[in-house]
């Protein structure tokens, strides 16, 4: 049996279930970018993409201390259209930088959060039995501790466990804050995940997989997954905001690096530097505006996907 197409199973207009086929990326990208929801946020996203892929390209190398190209704290003017912070350093410049640090993280969070979401809400919901039990207790221990606190306590962990360093040309702390979230966000994701397989694995074809011999571990990757990829593509834009939130509060209080400024640590230093006592409304309005375009983009897909991907829900509209 081919796993190429990717289906999900909304409930129907009657309260029964219909299969829905998502189809091809190209023909679903389009119907996402015919509603108006979906093409602002995809917009905004792929703004902000160009942004962290080339920073280079739009505000030259990252300004340091030494090669700052302002007075302190100058504001907006047509030299430095954001104004500079306390070090002379222009914020378009450590803004635009930032969305490379700010993105990144949150793209390589959503990756391990799903990763780690999927895998155990499958095995959860296909297996049974205790080990459905063990994970789903496990599972609820995480729902129940708030996210935050509970970053706060692992970072410090993690970091001594990763120490500090370069790995593949990428400061370790970022890789602490980018494993921090996955580790603290995944519950969620398990659980919505699980409840589709519950639901997918009483289809018929399941049993006809069964009575030909296939294996449980060929099943829920033959068979399971590419009947939940719809539901963890539109759970994927919501983590993606969750964790550009979660890096942007974790960098704020001061858990960031400082040598590879994200949107958090740079709204973080302005308030170190007294930056809204200063009057100097530009340094933390920047990186705060950017942060707040990301996550609604992100939740303006994700109502698109929900519109796209549930038909149910689309007539309730």
């Amino acid at each position: 049996m081919s796993a190429t197409p990717a289906f999900v199973r909304p409930a129907g207009p009657s309260g029964g279930q219909r299969w829905v086929r998502v189809g091809s990326l190209a023909g679903f990208l389009g119907r996402l970018l015919r509603r108006p929801e979906g093409f602002i946020g995809v917009t905004i996203i792929v703004i902000f993409a160009v942004l962290a892929l080339a920073p280079n390209v739009f505000v030259g190398p990252l300004e340091t201390v030494t090669d700052a190209s302002g007075r302190r704290l100058e504001p907006p003017s047509m030299q430095h259209l954001l104004g500079t912070d306390n070090l002379g350093r222009d914020v378009l410049n450590l803004t635009v930088h930032g969305a490379r640090i700010s993105m990144l993280i949150g793209f390589l969070a959503t990756i391990v959060t799903l990763l780690i979401g999927a895998v155990l809400g499958i095995v959860s919901g296909f297996v049974g039995g205790k080990t459905d039990t063990v994970i789903m207790r496990i599972t609820d221990f995480f729902l129940v501790l708030p996210t935050f606190v509970l970053a706060l306590i692992l970072a410090p962990i993690v970091l001594d466990i990763i120490g500090t360093g370069e790995i593949a040309g990428v400061r370790t702390t970022l890789f602490v804050i980018v494993i921090v979230i996955g580790i603290t966000s995944w519950a969620t994701t398990a659980r919505i995940i699980r409840s589709q397989t519950l639901s997918v694995k009483e289809r018929a074809f399941i049993d006809r997989a069964r009575v030909i011999g296939s294996g449980r571990w060929r099943m829920m990757r033959v068979h399971i997954l590419p009947n939940v990829t719809g539901l963890i593509v539109a759970n994927a834009v919501l983590i993606f905001a969750g964790a550009i939130l979660t890096e942007t509060t974790l960098a704020f209080i001061g858990l960031g690096d400082p040598f590879a400024p994200s949107w958090g640590q740079i709204l973080g230093a302005s308030q170190a530097a007294g930056a809204p006592g200063l009057g100097a409304w530009w340094w933390y309005v920047s990186p705060g505006v950017c942060i707040v375009l990301v996550v609604l983009a992100f939740t303006l897909i994700g109502g698109a996907l929900d519109d796209l991907l549930n038909p149910k829900a689309r007539g309730r509209k």
